[in-house]
């Protein structure tokens, strides 16, 4: 493998290019989450409304009845089913980060623009929903044998929804557009 000798050979280098872009936009997410929305609070309020309200819809579509302290009762924050145990959603598991290192990936690896306007929501889109049903088993899990929620909590699902991501992204790499190449005038 060779090293570009020169300044400009380096930026163009791919792999060197896509570290630069992707750590100048986990830093730049980093600040703006830690500083700025973290603190503010709306957003994470927001994703994790919409995680309960979706879960215990799904909860109520599968036949089961949620307890009292779910969704508005306790500030949008948990969701439970009778008979077993309401589970709190904090700001970590509501996939905020996740997102970020999707769209980071997607916009750092070079790709044809006009396809990440749909790719890029849709894959948003999916992640949500994939953490959705995260959550649903995990309730599920919590009512039938609590001593497992905590292993599949930290392991199993952590599994499931990062490996959903990388499959996102290998379809953005191996299957998705390509960027086109700058052609020479005569």
């Amino acid at each position: 493998m060779s090293f570009p000798a020169t300044r400009s050979g380096v930026v163009r280098d791919p792999v060197v290019r896509f570290v630069l872009i992707a750590g100048g936009l986990f830093l730049a997410w980093y600040f703006l989450y830690e500083f700025v929305l973290h603190p503010d609070g709306r957003f994470d309020r927001w994703l994790i409304g919409s995680l309960v309200t979706l879960s215990g819809g799904l909860l109520e579509l599968l036949g089961h009845e949620l307890l009292a302290e779910t969704g508005r009762d306790m500030g949008y924050r948990t969701v439970g089913v009778q008979g077993g145990y309401p589970l709190w959603i904090g700001d970590p598991c509501n996939g905020s980060n996740v997102f970020a290192v999707f769209l980071i990936f997607l916009v750092a690896y070079r790709g044809a623009t006009k396809h990440l306007w749909w790719f890029a929501p849709l894959g948003l889109l999916s992640i949500h929903l994939i953490n959705v049903l995260r959550i649903v088993a995990l309730v599920l899990v919590a009512k039938h044998d609590y001593e497992l929620l905590s292993f599949n909590h930290d392991y199993t699902f952590q599994v499931i929804v990062y490996g959903w991501v990388f499959l996102l992204w290998y379809l953005w790499v191996k299957r998705g557009p390509k960027a086109t190449a700058p052609t020479a005038s005569a």
